[in-house]
């Protein structure tokens, strides 16, 4: 309101105040006279200029208090949300919710008249102040999440990509008028699947993929159903260079998409792979976060494929013709909300090292069918791929032995690509260089003998196995390391004990089992006695004085052979001295 008005709105008010009975409607007419506004507005403005003038009524000490409980609250307000449909349409009322809690014992919701001490049920509008209070009311807990705007650098930075199925078109090339149809709604809908069924076929499909940067939109059509076929060739076309006013082209730093099986399909992944693009699934039921893409869909709708029922097409190619045209010209003459330029404006100042050129359709296919390989590591530091070696020592972290998934490099025949995962679980891509050798085949940059020598970098698993022999030994230096090693010291310098659980460890007691005698019988060995030659070699170093006496001796107590277990009683016998006067003639001495 002007200030003049509200000056007069402020008298009337003042005036109003010490009129008396029967003068205040013709006051309030005298003064929507000389404002030249009706008497319903100067009834509405005095309450806006009471509001402004008039101080604020006194709180209530009372007020946001409640005798229903937050447990009650969050009850009822949990009874109301989960009868709601998928919608976010609620079936139960907050008066059948409250009835229901209160049958089943599950609520009181009650009150006490302070006059009486009287407990009565709370008001269904007592109810409902309180859950807003408590902030739990079903109308507040459906309100929409809060958002974070995303934002990108640069054109070419982002790009979003959707597919949508047009539901008002389809091309039915065999039909007496061909061409693009409309659904009539009369012939086309849900208790009808039949009709549905008979034009799946040929329904059309768009894809929209958008420079977030700019908000440049690319628009293709394509036949039968999302799959991943289409989003590879569509995303293959809006890569390469058309020309005119069809500007938009190169590779995007990253892609984002919704959780659509086409959009996850492995040739999908492929592509994005090899080219380096970092693809971003955002979670199902967050379209918000490719809201750009999305809105497009509606722009499209409004601003083009409303025109397609005044002018209609034959096939495929003359409505992606018509749509290369629309985008041309859309992109170049509609200023955007954001930025306040036309989008092609914006996609202009593009500089040089973020415009990635991609290399020809052909090509891009063949990328999209090439999944990443996995390859062992040699000793050499490299791995071989597609009948060529590539030296992926620049590799962080790589070591020998390990498995690296390797794959194309688009843009060059002499280097291939390994592709990596970072700490934040994005993919990376480092160019590997192929292996060039001379005419006896060693590589040319090898270290030739007698002229110098330089060991390569130590690996990761070098370093720490280093790491791992200091703290063993207790040692700063290698040199430390190896004297300690030389001189047989333990490791960790005795503290470890690998058997100390056992010397501590309460093993339980366990009682003997009762068993049954095993009833096999040892059979009797028998061993053939020695000859006397034989005997006599063994006794011979039993024996302190070995002589023919003792080979007689032998003859006469043992003429069948000599036991082999009786060896140690004859060199005793043999070894006792003999009692003068007495000669042995044979039998035991006495």
């Amino acid at each position: 309101m002007s200030a003049v008005i509200t000056q007069r709105l402020v008298d009337l008010s003042r005036a109003l105040d010490c009129a008396g009975k029967g003068q205040r409607t013709a006051l309030c007419k005298a003064a929507a006279l000389d404002l030249g506004l009706s008497l319903a507005t100067i009834y509405r403005k005095l309450e806006e200029v009471n509001v402004s003038v008039t101080p604020p009524r006194k709180r209530r000490v009372d007020a946001g208090q409640s005798d229903l409980t937050v447990d009650e609250a969050l009850a009822i307000s949990a009874a109301m949300m989960e009868s709601a449909r998928r919608n976010e349409k609620r079936l139960y009322s907050l008066g059948d919710a409250v009835d229901a809690l209160r049958i089943s014992g599950m609520i009181r919701a009650e009150t006490v008249n302070k006059a009486t001490g009287e407990l009565r049920p709370m008001s269904l509008s007592a109810i409902s102040r309180a859950l807003y209070n408590y902030g739990k009311h079903p109308d507040q807990l459906l309100a929409p999440a809060p958002v974070t705007e995303l934002a990108s650098t640069h054109p070419n930075h982002v790009w979003q990509i959707d597919a949508s199925i047009c539901v008002l078109y389809y091309l039915q090339p065999s039909a007496k008028v061909p061409g693009l149809q409309v659904m009539d709604a009369d012939e086309f809908y849900k208790n009808k699947p039949k009709n549905l069924a008979r034009i799946a076929a040929n329904r059309v499909w768009s894809y929209e993929i958008t420079d977030h940067a700019s908000g440049w939109i690319y628009l293709e059509y394509v036949m039968g159903a999302e799959s991943g076929e289409n989003l590879c060739s569509v995303l293959i076309n809006a890569m390469q260079e058309r020309g005119g006013s069809d500007i938009l082209h190169g590779r995007p730093d990253i892609l984002m998409m919704d959780p659509g099986s086409a959009n996850t399909s492995a040739m999908a992944k492929n592509l994005c792979r090899s080219l380096g693009i970092q693809m971003i699934v955002h979670a199902p039921g967050a379209a918000r976060v490719t809201g750009q893409v999305e809105n497009a869909r509606n722009i499209i709708e409004r601003k083009f494929e409303a025109g397609l029922r005044f002018q209609p097409v034959a096939d495929l190619d003359e409505l992606n013709a018509l749509a290369a045209r629309w985008r041309g010209y859309f992109n170049a003459t509609a200023v955007h909300s954001r930025h306040k330029k036309n989008r092609s404006a914006v996609w202009m100042s593009i500089r040089e090292h973020q415009l990635i050129k991609v290399p020809n359709v052909e090509e891009c296919r063949r990328l999209a069918v090439a999944e990443p390989e996995s390859r062992k590591v040699t000793t050499k530091l490299r791995v071989s791929f597609q009948g060529r070696e590539y030296d992926v020592s620049g590799v962080p972290g790589v070591m020998v032995h390990d498995r690296v998934l390797v794959t194309r490099n688009p843009w060059r025949d002499d280097a291939a690509q390994v592709v990596a995962t970072d700490a934040s679980g994005h993919e990376v891509f480092y160019v590997v260089p192929a292996i060039v050798t001379n005419e006896l085949g060693f590589d040319v940059a090898a270290t030739t003998i007698g002229e110098k020598f330089s060991r390569r970098a130590e690996t990761p698993a070098q370093v720490a196995r280093k790491e791992a022999a200091k703290l063993a030994m207790g040692a700063e230096t290698q040199d430390e390391v190896d004297t300690a090693r030389k001189a047989k010291a333990i490791p960790f310098g005795g503290q470890l004990q690998p058997y100390k659980q056992m010397d501590e460890a309460d093993l339980p007691a366990f009682m003997p089992r009762r068993g049954t005698q095993h009833d096999l019988v040892i059979p009797t060995v028998e061993l053939m006695p020695l000859s006397h030659v034989a005997a006599a070699k063994l006794l011979r170093s039993k024996v302190n004085n070995w002589s023919g006496e003792s080979m007689a001796w032998l003859k006469t107590n043992y003429p069948d052979g000599v036991p082999e277990a009786e060896l140690d009683n004859i060199a005793a016998n043999l070894n006792k001295p003999a009692r003068p006067g007495l000669r042995v003639v044979g039998g035991e001495s006495c």
